[in-house]
């Protein structure tokens, strides 16, 4: 991922409990802003970067991410003061998702959806276990009539219980509150697209895109790498079989 640094604290966004930000960077890009400091952890950021780097090269159209160097200096003139403190405590390498301005939250009453488009979309949430992308809170923008996937920190649960991480991984998927589960979604198809897609060589690319400051100390891991492996490893499996264990589709 591209490095940027952030020379301007432009806002708060205050649609998520995470409280992102809007900033812009050297390059002159305005980005939206996820905080180290943040409740959920680097862990959230982490689930951020392996699926949205691999939603993208499974063909999905996702904001391009980039790490963000926070200098804790930029708020000082923010009057929030829980914008302050968390300003504070994220210093060093956040990340940023690029801004597409002029996008929509997504409308299933004013937005159709293809049965494959859907299924494509609910078979990758299955594949990460994306408990995120429900009819209260879509986590899709629609930008000149395309549909593209943001916000993936709530995805790959077993991440937060590395011991419990195998049986986590083998559950099942139900897409009945999905956002999409309501257009007929052909996840048959979708697998037998996307799955030979997902190989160790893909896996062990995306997870080496996550900076090693967000993998090191991790309990019951030496390395970084040792734990990319073990985030590649259930996404491995399960990419042969989920499709088999989504339920809930109408």
């Amino acid at each position: 991922m591209q490095e940027v640094t952030a020379t301007r604290y432009i806002t708060p966004l205050r649609e998520g409990g995470s409280l992102p930000g809007l900033v812009e960077g050297d390059d002159l890009g305005t980005y939206v802003l996820k905080f180290t400091g943040a409740g959920q952890g680097r862990k959230t950021l982490v689930a951020e970067v392996v699926c949205g780097e691999l939603a993208r090269r499974l063909g999905f159209r996702v904001p391009r991410l980039v790490t963000v160097e926070l200098d804790p200096v930029l708020g000082l003139g923010e009057p929030d003061q829980q914008v302050q403190e968390l300003l504070r405590s994220s210093g060093g390498t956040n990340l940023g998702m690029e801004f597409l301005s002029g996008a929509l939250g997504f409308d299933p009453l004013a937005f159709g959806v293809d049965a494959r488009e859907a299924g494509r979309i609910v078979w990758f949430d299955a594949l990460v276990n994306n408990v995120d992308r429900s009819w209260r809170n879509p986590n899709l923008l629609v930008l000149r009539g395309d549909l593209w996937l943001i916000d993936h920190g709530a995805t790959m649960i077993w991440h937060h219980n590395w011991p419990g991480a195998e049986t986590s991984a083998g559950r099942p998927y139900d897409v009945a509150e999905h956002a999409l589960a309501s257009f007929g979604p052909d996840t048959a198809t979708a697998a037998a697209e996307l799955a030979p897609l997902v190989t160790e060589e893909l896996l062990a690319e995306v997870t080496a895109a996550v900076p090693d400051v967000w993998l090191s100390g991790e309990p019951g891991f030496d390395t970084p790498d040792d734990l990319r492996r073990a985030y590649a490893a259930p996404l491995l499996a399960r990419a042969a079989v989920i499709h088999e264990r989504i339920g809930g589709i109408r």
